[in-house]
C-alpha cells in the first residue's frame, strides 16, 4: 500500500496520508507523492473537490525528523530513489504542503488528530477544515531551532488572530481543536470528521465547477488588497462564468424546478 494513497469517488478525490506507524510523518517519498497527488487533482477535469485525511490516530506529525530534514540539510546522503528525486527538485516538500502550488479546486481537511509543524501546515494550505475533538495543532518548529517556512509565518497571522498566531509560531505551544474552532481555523469539530468532510464535499461537488473554482480562486487572489483593486479583479474573474453553458443551465433548471446538469464548460 502506497505511503499517500489516492482514489477518485465520483467527483470527490479522497487523498490519505498513510505512515500511521510514524504519525503520518513526511519522509521523502511521501513528499513526491502527495505532490502527484495535488497535480492529479488539478489536472483531472473529473475532480471538483478533494478531501484530505490520514490513517491511524494522528493527521500529520510533520516532517520525517530522521529522514526530511538530515537529507535537506546534508547530514545524511541519498539513499534512494525517493531521497535522489526529492534532491533533484527540492520543490517538491513546498507543492506536497500546498505551499507553492494551486490544486484550483477546494480541499477539504478532514483532521482525524493531531496536526503538528508541517501538518499543521498542509492544513494551512486547506480551504475548509473538520477536526476530531481529541485533535491539537501547532508549529513546534521554534523549539528545535527550526523555522515553520512551509507557509506559516505568512498564512497563520492572516488565518489567525496576528497576536494568538505570534504567541505559537514564537512559543511552539499546541492549541486544542476547540480552541482552534473557537478562533476560527476550523469550521467543525466533529467524531467522525471525515463523514461531515464528505458531506461538505459532496455539497460542493453537486454547485457548478466553474462557479467553484472562480470564487474560490477569486478569494484566494483578493486577500489583504485594497478594496477597489480586490473588486476590479472580482470582476475580471468572474465575468467569463456568466458565458459559460453551466450559467445557463443554472437558472433554466431553477425555472424548470429540476436538478441542474452542470458539464464544467
Amino acid at each position: 500500500m502506497s505511503v499517500v494513497d489516492f482514489e477518485r469517488r465520483g467527483h470527490i478525490a479522497l487523498i490519505t496520508l498513510n505512515r500511521p506507524e510514524v504519525r503520518n510523518a513526511i519522509n521523502p517519498e511521501m513528499s513526491i507523492r502527495l505532490d502527484e497527488a495535488w497535480q492529479r487533482v488539478r489536472d483531472d477535469a473529473a475532480v471538483r473537490v478533494a478531501v484530505l485525511t490520514g490513517a491511524g490516530a494522528v493527521f500529520c506529525a510533520g516532517a520525517d525528523l530522521g529522514r526530511l530534514i538530515p537529507l535537506f540539510s546534508g547530514a545524511r546522503p541519498a539513499e534512494d530513489e525517493w531521497d535522489e528525486r526529492l534532491l533533484a527538485d527540492r520543490r517538491t516538500t513546498s507543492r506536497a504542503l500546498l505551499r507553492n502550488f494551486d490544486t484550483e479546486k477546494p480541499v477539504i481537511a478532514a483532521i482525524n488528530g493531531h496536526a503538528i509543524a508541517g501538518g499543521m501546515e498542509i492544513v494551512q494550505g486547506t480551504d475548509i477544515r473538520v477536526a476530531v475533538p481529541r485533535a491539537k495543532f501547532g508549529v513546534q518548529e521554534v523549539k528545535w531551532a527550526l523555522i515553520p517556512s512551509g507557509g506559516s509565518t505568512v498564512r497563520m497571522p492572516a488565518q489567525l488572530p496576528f497576536a494568538k498566531a505570534m504567541e505559537l509560531l514564537l512559543t511552539g505551544d499546541l492549541i486544542t481543536a476547540e480552541a482552534a474552532l473557537e478562533l476560527g481555523f476550523l469550521n467543525h469539530v466533529v467524531d467522525d470528521p471525515l463523514a461531515k468532510a464528505w458531506e461538505i464535499a459532496e455539497k460542493i461537488a453537486a454547485n457548478g465547477p466553474i462557479a467553484v473554482r472562480v470564487i474560490r480562486r477569486s478569494v484566494r487572489a483578493c486577500l489583504g488588497l485594497p478594496e477597489q483593486e480586490a473588486l476590479r479583479m472580482e470582476t475580471k474573474l468572474s465575468a467569463p462564468v456568466m458565458q459559460t453553458e453551466d450559467a445557463r443551465e443554472g437558472p433554466r433548471a431553477f425555472m424548470e424546478k429540476r436538478k441542474p446538469n452542470f458539464q464544467g464548460r
